[in-house]
């Protein structure tokens, strides 16, 4: 996959080459290239922005200097499959659209900063797309957020897919938890059944204490699974009063 970022602060993105991103773009599972659009500015300043017509607070990203950084990773890696504004007034990003967005060969993410875009930027884009109900002060940071989220659901990138497969979310529910050794910290013991080795009391343990713990932080993500296993599940939790911790389950 080629991803072309659009930004006026390129050295933002070099934890991209950290960790599980960084090693996948070694292996070559995913191009990840930064473009610095102050570079295709037609004035001899090089300046990106102005004031808004009709006036107002802040400063306006202009159109030109981004037309022209797109118009170039176009000819370099070809049309992009999606081109993507980051914009609190976006469509939420969520688990689903991360997965929808890996299936592309070419992404391009053009970051905003200052008081937001001339309106005539958004259309080049395709998709505007926020994180959250919040405004940060620039579009690098959602950009990498939504970059790191996409790479995991590329085959190849994890080192086991299973790890994408079972994400929170990644069926509806948040992830049952996990543990490791010791056994028995302070107290705080393991549950038994992930010990006897019976790997289909495992799963089964495993799904009752995801759809719980979804039912403790998250009722909201319930309430849109149609799955009888998961209902059924939910009716027995409901129906006891002694679940404490998952070693009740």
């Amino acid at each position: 996959m080629q991803i072309d970022i659009l930004s006026l602060f390129p050295d933002m993105f070099s934890a991209l080459q950290e960790s599980m991103i960084g090693k996948a773009q070694a292996k070559s599972l995913l191009k990840i290239e930064v473009t610095d659009f102050r570079d295709f500015a037609a004035n001899k300043h090089h300046s990106v922005d102005d004031t808004p017509y009709g006036g107002g607070a802040g400063m306006l990203l202009q159109v030109q200097p981004i037309a022209a950084a797109l118009a170039d990773v176009t000819t370099k890696h070809g049309p992009a499959e999606r081109t993507i504004i980051l914009d609190p007034a976006g469509r939420r990003f969520d688990h689903q659209y991360a997965v929808e967005l890996a299936q592309a060969q070419h992404l391009v993410f053009i970051c905003g900063h200052y008081e937001g875009f001339d309106q005539r930027v958004y259309d080049l884009a395709t998709d505007t797309v926020s994180l959250g109900d919040y405004v940060l002060t620039g579009g690098e940071l959602p950009a990498m957020v939504m970059i790191d989220a996409l790479a995991r659901q590329i085959p190849g990138v994890l080192g086991s897919q299973e790890s994408a497969a079972t994400d929170s979310f990644a069926q509806g529910l948040l992830e049952y938890p996990q543990y490791t050794r010791p056994a028995d910290y302070r107290g705080q013991k393991v549950p038994e059944v992930l010990m006897n080795g019976n790997h289909q009391l495992i799963r089964d343990w495993r799904l009752k204490a995801a759809v719980w713990r979804t039912l403790q932080q998250r009722p909201d993500l319930l309430a849109q699974l149609d799955d009888p296993q998961i209902a059924a599940i939910i009716r027995e939790l409901n129906r006891r009063d002694d679940l404490s911790s998952f070693n009740d389950l």
